[in-house]
């Protein structure tokens, strides 16, 4: 009974196959799939480095590069100029978040610099220039916000001069 068992095993063993036939099989099956004409192939995109640096910077700034993008973008529509009053409202909006933001920042920046005497604590000289290094900062931040208030004016300057009306420039 035992012989009769051992044979069978021996058997069955001989016609399984070895695992570089199954691996081999596999890699031959898994190509075959992926060179199939007919399958929906689509582009891949791929990202670096420098696009995402730059993209961070842009958004960093509150440049609004995103929106003046748009803004040419649509120019080159149907109409040369002419924007809908959706889009000049949703831009606008936009404008005004990257406004609301700056300033948001600029006055957390602000609430943070205080001046210390310096020969009153240990690294008062270090600290307080770590906080005329905050004031600069905040100088450059109201420069950008400056410039960033100009391009809202600018855009809902721009929407009121193609005619539409408050609720579309100053939502």
């Amino acid at each position: 009974m035992t012989v009769i068992f051992l044979l069978a095993a021996v058997s069955y063993g001989q016609d399984s196959q070895s695992l570089g036939d199954v691996a081999r099989q596999a890699r031959q099956k898994k190509t075959q799939v992926n060179n199939t004409p007919g399958k929906d192939l689509q582009a891949r995109k791929v990202v670096t480095n420098d696009e995402i640096a730059e993209q961070a910077a842009s958004t960093a700034d509150g440049s609004g590069a995103d929106q003046s993008h748009e803004l040419a973008s649509h120019h080159t529509s149907s109409e040369p100029g002419k924007l809908s009053a959706e889009r000049w409202k949703a831009l606008i909006q936009a404008q005004k978040n990257v406004v609301s933001s700056l300033q948001k920042q600029i006055d957390k920046l602000n609430s943070s610099i205080h001046f210390v005497e310096a020969n009153l604590y240990v690294n008062g000289p270090q600290y307080n220039k770590r906080q005329a290094q905050k004031q600069q900062e905040v100088e450059r931040a109201q420069a950008q916000l400056e410039e960033q208030n100009k391009r809202l004016e600018d855009m809902q300057e721009s929407a009121r001069k193609q005619g539409y009306g408050n609720s579309v420039y100053d939502p």
